[in-house]
């Protein structure tokens, strides 16, 4: 076996290396999901609790006070729950995501990998729970008699968008909190602020028309109407859709360049 030094081949080589590490990205996943319910009274119980408690507050909240309009003849609880499984998605991911070069300051000290894998496994964890809502959504579907149409095929196409979505601000914000410290805070901010600005507890059919597509440029409000689309058949707007998506693409085309161009002093900096 011959090893060959010369400049820039790492630089070369690191999307290939992203695969010849993924026994190291497997280790980092389960390691991260273990390690979320050891040691915890509810443990996964809570994974089906939160969505479920989640869905009666917007319910009762939009549904039956504020009696804003369901979509697609879908019941107004499915539409709240198949808003929330994306959200939720997201928040989690973007939390372990951003704070995962920290976490993991000693691992990224002593040896070399692609750095890339320790934010892309953190959000693994939230991928688990994303999985376990689509079974709980499944069972409400069931319990209303709604059955899924063919949409429910392109379900995986969505849930690679949502990834996209958590993952691309997740490397922005991993690679900033490596030397700024406080950027940690930013991360609860953006979720809290993004709940009321995206479509979760209500319908985008609900913004005014000539509000729809600046609406669109929040990127979670066309992943969420992807998701009710997949599996409940309610409308979509295509051109806002398409808005979102171009948001997401770009947050993710920045948040991976950023963090390419910092990563090579992580180990100085954590």
């Amino acid at each position: 076996m011959h090893i060959v030094i010369e400049p820039g081949r790492t630089e070369q080589n690191y999307w290939a290396d992203l695969w010849r590490y993924r026994e190291l990205f497997r280790v980092l996943a389960w390691r991260d999901l273990s390690v979320r319910y050891k040691q915890t009274f509810i443990g996964v119980a809570w994974v089906v609790l939160r969505p479920l408690l989640a869905m009666v507050v917007f319910t009762i909240v939009f549904g039956r006070i504020a009696r804003l309009p369901s979509e697609g003849g879908a019941p107004y609880a499915l539409v709240v729950f198949a808003g929330l499984l994306p959200w939720m998605f997201f928040a989690a991911a973007l939390s372990e995501a951003a704070t995962s070069v920290v976490t993991n300051a000693n691992l990224i000290g002593k040896v070399y990998f692609p750095r890339l894998i320790v934010p892309a496994a953190a959000v693994v964890v939230a991928l688990v729970e994303l999985l376990i809502g689509l079974v709980m959504l499944a069972a409400l579907m069931a319990w209303f008699g709604y059955a899924p149409r063919w949409n429910v095929l392109l379900l995986p196409l969505f849930m690679a968008l949502a990834f996209a979505a958590a993952l691309g601000p997740g490397l922005w914000i991993s690679a900033l909190n490596a030397k700024y410290r406080d950027f940690r805070f930013v991360v609860p901010f953006v979720i809290q602020f993004g709940m009321y600005v995206s479509p979760v507890g209500f319908s985008t059919s609900v913004v005014p028309a000539e509000w729809r597509l600046l609406y669109s440029l929040n990127p979670m409000a066309g992943v969420i109407d992807g998701f009710r689309w997949c599996v409940l058949g309610t409308p979509i707007h295509a051109q806002g859709f398409a808005v979102s998506v171009g948001v997401v693409v770009a947050f993710l085309w920045l948040g991976l360049r950023r963090f390419r161009r910092t990563e090579k002093t992580f180990a100085d900096l954590v």
